[in-house]
């Protein structure tokens, strides 16, 4: 259970912050960056809500699971695996969580036709927030793949494969979005020369 009662506790004002172990860390370290843009797409999803709280179909809700999970994705990089194990279990993405997220883009993917070309992001306002929270997805994914390289780093792989399937589901969920592709802007290449 989680209580926030004070919301400034001064404890980071040296540039550092506190992992789930409690160790500290410098508020830059590749662990912390990794998190805090997962926490930066999951604003985004909440711009993407804007737009889709109203629209009939599954989309919102599988966002609203989505931006879940992601505190979920969080929680479990905030809480790296150390020699001695903390003493509560800490919150990993597991393997349904995955499988979860692939139904969702599968059964959103049905109906669209196959693409011929790359789409650029835009056609409806919840296509470009989608394509927005896409892209910043994609960019948690590189941070999140660079300290699992780290020597002394790991990262959970469930983790990195639910990462992975956010930025594909955000990809299909625009693509829906865009009247299952038919406002969907494709890219003409070297039209512009």
């Amino acid at each position: 259970m989680v209580v926030l009662n004070k919301i400034y506790t001064k404890t980071g004002d040296d540039g550092t912050t506190a992992l789930g172990t409690g160790e500290r860390r410098l508020k830059y370290d590749p662990r912390v960056a990794a998190y805090g843009t997962v926490d930066e797409a999951n604003a985004c999803l909440g711009m993407v809500r804007i737009h889709t709280s109203a629209m009939e179909g599954p989309v919102d809700g599988m966002i609203a699971r989505i931006q879940n999970d992601m505190f979920d994705l969080g929680a479990d990089l905030a809480t790296p695996e150390t020699e001695t194990p903390p003493e509560y279990e800490p919150l990993r993405i597991v393997e349904s969580q995955v499988k979860r997220i692939e139904a969702d883009i599968d059964t959103l993917n049905r109906d669209l036709s196959p693409l011929r070309s790359f789409v650029l992001p835009g056609g409806s306002p919840a296509a470009a927030a989608l394509h927005l929270a896409r892209t910043v997805s994609r960019r948690a994914e590189r941070l999140m793949v660079e300290l699992a390289e780290r020597p002394g780093e790991h990262v959970n792989p469930e983790a990195l494969k639910y990462i992975n399937r956010v930025s594909d589901f955000l990809f299909v969920a625009a693509r829906v979005v865009n009247d299952n592709g038919a406002r969907d802007v494709l890219w003409t290449p070297g039209e512009n020369r």
